[in-house]
């Protein structure tokens, strides 16, 4: 078992809770954390001992995690067990869940979105005001979408640069409320 201070328990356990929050299994995002404050590989048996969770959550959770990339299995000298390492870089790990959302989440939905636009140009029973509305949502996500595919393979420092600049950025271009 791992010893674990108070402060460590802590951000495991909130990290649990936000994951049930933003549709993450609890248990994948206390693992997740846990992973990513070890300063050493952990084994599953030992993930299972310091949470106090059932073997077969355990693995279930680390194959999810693993299918997101955010932890990978490592080995460790004299020992036949798989180990586990979390992602340690913030950026990469937002970019990892960024994409993964937007692949099971976004896309889909895009998908969905489109296919209506086409089925209301012919569907004349459809009111011309909702059909309005399916295309802003429809114009809004593909406007988000592109600005996040400018912006997923900027490297870290210009993320962070731009990050900082939002506010000034706001003010350089000015108040603009008309549409495009």
């Amino acid at each position: 078992m791992t010893a674990l201070s108070p402060t460590a328990w802590k951000y495991i356990l909130h990290w649990g809770e936000m994951g049930t929050r933003w549709g993450v299994n609890r248990t994948q995002a206390q693992i997740h954390a846990l992973l990513f404050l070890a300063n050493r590989p952990l084994h599953a048996e030992e993930i299972c001992e310091t949470l106090n969770v059932a073997r077969s959550n355990v693995s279930n959770s680390l194959k999810e995690l693993q299918s997101w990339q955010l932890i990978r299995v490592t080995h460790v000298m004299d020992d036949r067990r798989d180990h586990f390492v979390a992602e340690q870089d913030v950026w990469t790990i937002f970019r990892l869940i960024t994409e993964g959302r937007k692949r099971r989440e976004i896309d889909p939905t895009l998908t969905v979105l489109r296919q209506c636009a086409i089925e209301a140009a012919e569907d004349t029973q459809l009111e011309a005001a909702s059909r309005v509305r399916m295309d802003e949502v429809l114009a809004f996500m593909e406007l988000l979408m592109s600005g996040y595919d400018n912006f997923k393979n900027l490297p870290p420092s210009t993320l962070k640069r731009f990050m900082k600049m939002g506010g000034m950025m706001a003010r350089l271009l000015g108040p603009d409320d008309k549409e495009e």
